[in-house]
């Protein structure tokens, strides 16, 4: 699940901060006799007597007593009684000092009246560094990007010097590739001011840096701030997790805690994602008991988090206990639940909490409900299910508009179902230019169905697209075999070494006693290898004298049959999968999770241990969860 955190400090607490030592100061100065009147009425809530004695007083009223009532319209978003605090300036041709028109400024944005402050801000005769950056605020905290930097760009020909705020607010909108290259700039002005070891500076560096993935950038603001907060250190925890970098991010977590770190909500929450990635559960436990017993309020965002990490460490049960459990649920909360659901192939249930959705009628489903119900009756065999709902949207009675995933889960779903033909013709007819996923998709459908007319077609189609995509080859190439157009195959082959396709290395972990034991192909790097090979030996001759075949076809190298099953025995998953066996005692589930797709060869090695040990196998790879009960897969050997 993607996911938008408040990390950083809201933008009017920045502009308060800024004007509190003139507060302060105002609040030592004797106010004369009228000003007092209109100070006590607002400290006692009575803004409408307030305004009636402004009114008296004409053109009596003082900057006290202005700035008194502007007060009391921004602290309480006061949008009408603030306009007649405007006009009454404007009607008795009182000018207003700079910090009144500032705060006229912070006020209109408060009231979501960005076009109004604009004009005050334009209108000033004298602008210091305070009303720029309220402005300049304003535009970050509400998405205007561009506007943001460009006022910032004005205010520097102007010849106003930022500040601390000016800059940790300018560089929440530098984003994009221009925003970017315009944040590196800014850096540099940081430097050359002597601002970047102040904590709301680096904060919003680290954090422009990890939104533009530049995570060592990051780490390098990072380490040099001279002390750090739980913004700058959530900051940077979230940076490595939204790039999926979850075993950096946890290590980080740890490494902070010790040093003292308290989090929040946010902490907590970043940690989880990574968490998610890792389907680390025993970890992801440990983490839910810290936050109970730090007994924070049930921020959604939170509880969204939970729902996700513990349908990803494949515990459905908990997710839908904490999803039941929320006083309040968004459609991420929905989404969440929905996306665990058909993940692990169980349609049917997603059925269900949709339509409960819709009977509660309380949140509308968005364009990521509607994938996740499509997926779920794809991953879930109710095809004519998931055609109504996909219909239902085109004809626009959901009011969200199919997109291109919307298509391609269609075509999933159709492939799956072994409607082949019908599925290529959708494609063929679709309003979108066809993506490398959906092919691939549908080339799968052609390898499990035996459809080589269509995979043939798709399949150079796929090469075309992305030749570096080792996965297209190996699946053409077994589509080939299958037809026994053993020429081909060897094409293929040629062409893939011809390309110098390099396989991305696989890696399978598997979490005991809260540590990731991790596995890559043929390693030899874990502190019990020699225990972990022998084991898949003997399992490989015990799973053949059952009925298991190694299915060659899944090595691409040029060997003969006994180096290519030599090849099979030492995948990552194999490797932690015997681990497991070796590790746990006897009855106790093995979970295993897999950075790519599984391959065929490593599903039915695990399907087997399944049925021989008497075993539950869960298996998570790049696409879903396998559940494995049996030498039964919850994906009916299609994935």
């Amino acid at each position: 699940m993607i996911r938008k955190l408040s990390l950083f400090y809201d933008a009017n607490q920045v502009i308060s901060s800024m004007s509190n030592q003139f507060s302060r100061q105002l609040s030592l100065t004797s106010f004369p006799p009228n000003s007092q009147n209109l100070n006590s009425l607002c400290s006692n809530g009575q803004l409408r007597e307030a305004l009636v004695e402004m009114a008296v007083q004409g053109l009596e009223m003082k900057f006290e007593g202005y700035y008194t009532l502007l007060n009391e319209c921004v602290n309480r978003k006061a949008f009408r009684e603030g306009q007649r605090v405007h006009v009454h300036m404007t009607k008795t041709c009182y000018l207003p000092p700079m910090h009144l028109r500032t705060r006229l400024i912070v006020f209109y944005n408060n009231c979501e009246c960005l076009n109004d402050a604009q004009r005050v801000l334009d209108e000033m005769p004298v602008r210091n560094v305070v009303s720029w950056t309220a402005m300049i605020s304003a535009f970050s905290k509400r998405g205007y990007a561009s506007e943001a930097l460009n006022l910032f760009l004005q205010m520097l020909r102007s010849g106003t010097e930022p500040n601390e705020f000016t800059f940790a607010t300018v560089l929440t909108s530098c984003s994009g590739a221009w925003g970017f290259d315009l944040g590196r700039q800014i850096h540099s002005l940081i430097i050359k001011t002597k601002f970047e070891s102040h904590i709301f500076v680096g904060s919003s560096l680290l954090d422009m840096y990890a939104k533009a993935g530049r995570i060592y950038e990051a780490r390098g603001v990072f380490n040099c701030l001279p002390e750090r907060d739980v913004v700058s250190c959530t900051a940077i925890i979230s940076g490595y997790a939204q790039l999926g970098l979850d075993e950096e991010a946890l290590e980080l977590f740890r490494l902070l805690q010790r040093e003292g770190m308290t989090s929040n909500y946010v902490t907590y929450a970043s940690v989880l994602t990574a968490l998610s990635g890792l389907a680390a559960l025993d970890l992801g436990r440990q983490v839910h008991n810290h936050v109970l017993r730090r007994e924070l309020p049930s921020y959604v965002v939170l509880q969204n988090s939970l729902i996700d990490m513990y349908s990803k460490c494949g515990n459905l049960s908990y997710s839908r206990r904490i999803f039941d459990s929320m006083p309040e649920r968004t459609v991420i909360s929905w989404n969440a639940m929905l996306v665990g659901y058909s993940k692990h192939g169980m349609g049917k249930e997603v059925v269900k909490l949709f339509r409960l959705m819709k009977e509660e009628n309380k949140v509308r489903p968005d364009s990521v409900t509607f994938l996740a119900v499509l997926s779920g009756c794809s991953h879930g065999g109710m095809e004519d299910r998931g055609l109504e709902y996909f219909y239902a949207m085109a004809e626009g009675e959901n009011g969200i508009e199919p997109e291109l995933e919307h298509y391609g889960c269609v075509a999933d779903l159709l492939g799956r179902a072994g409607r082949v033909e019908e599925a290529f013709e959708f494609i063929k007819k679709m309003h979108f230019e066809p993506t490398a996923a959906i092919w691939g998709s549908l080339l799968g459908a052609c390898r499990v169905h035996s459809n080589v007319e269509i995979g043939e077609f798709v399949g150079f189609r796929l090469l075309q697209i992305e030749p570096e995509n080792a996965g297209n080859y190996v699946i053409l190439s077994n589509l080939y075999a299958s037809a026994g157009r053993w020429e081909d195959v060897r094409n293929v082959r040629e062409l893939m070494v011809e390309k110098a396709v390099i396989k991305e290395p696989g890696r399978s972990w598997i979490e005991l006693d809260q540590i990731l034991h991790t596995f890559h192909a043929s390693d030899r790097s874990h502190p019990r290898r020699e225990e972990v090979s022998a084991k898949v030996k003997e399992l490989s001759v015990k799973l053949k004298e059952a009925g298991y075949v190694p299915d060659l076809g899944c090595v691409l190298y040029d060997v003969d049959e006994e180096q290519k099953e030599k090849v099979l025995l030492g995948h990552s998953e194999k490797m932690a999968l015997a681990f497991g066996l070796i590790a746990t005692p006897e009855g106790v589930p093995v979970r295993v999770i897999k950075n790519l797709r599984i391959c065929v060869d490593c599903h039915n090695f695990a399907k087997f241990v399944s049925k021989i040990y008497g075993r539950e196998v869960s298996l998570r790879d790049k696409n879903r969860f396998h559940h494995i009960v049996g030498g039964t897969c919850s994906c009916g050997d299609y994935w």
